[in-house]
């Protein structure tokens, strides 16, 4: 749990980052099993043009190029929010062992508040899905930067 708290902070780090470009700010860091941060980034689909641009792609693909392999097998992915369908697919696919995130999202949560794709025993990789670190922190980051937004 020490572990956990300490990889969410970092992933809280880069949130911020996010937010300080008006971005919605969603952090993510891949950890591998040494603990060694191989992978972080967040989320900027505006100012990239692009709409897959979210930080759990962005750590997936730091990742990848350092280990210079598209599975990230024994992996943990770290992310403020609860992973989007588009993530998870690639969470999936490269084969990621566990998933902690912090708070719910309930309009576009894919590991447990839409839809459950970790335990889909249709797909070939069923992850570790852990929630609820530092919940409130993440959460009420992503509450302050949409009431700051409406506010303006």
């Amino acid at each position: 749990m020490k572990d956990d708290e300490y990889y969410m902070s970092l992933a809280i780090k880069e949130a911020q980052k996010a937010a300080a470009i008006n971005e919605v700010p969603v952090g993510a860091v891949i950890v591998d099993k040494n603990k060694k941060v191989v992978g972080y980034g967040y989320n900027c689909p505006i100012s990239s043009n692009d709409p897959t641009s979210h930080a759990e792609i962005n750590a997936m693909r730091m990742a990848c190029l350092a280990l210079n392999n598209y599975r990230l097998i024994d992996m943990v992915l770290y992310v403020t929010i609860e992973p989007c369908i588009m993530c998870m697919g690639a969470i999936i696919h490269a084969r990621i062992n566990r998933v902690v995130f912090g708070a719910k999202d309930p309009k576009w949560g894919a590991a447990g508040s839409l839809y459950t794709m970790a335990d889909d025993k249709r797909l070939n990789h069923r992850p570790e899905v852990l929630s609820g670190i530092y919940e409130e922190k993440t959460k009420k980051l992503i509450q302050k930067f949409f009431l700051d937004k409406r506010s303006k």
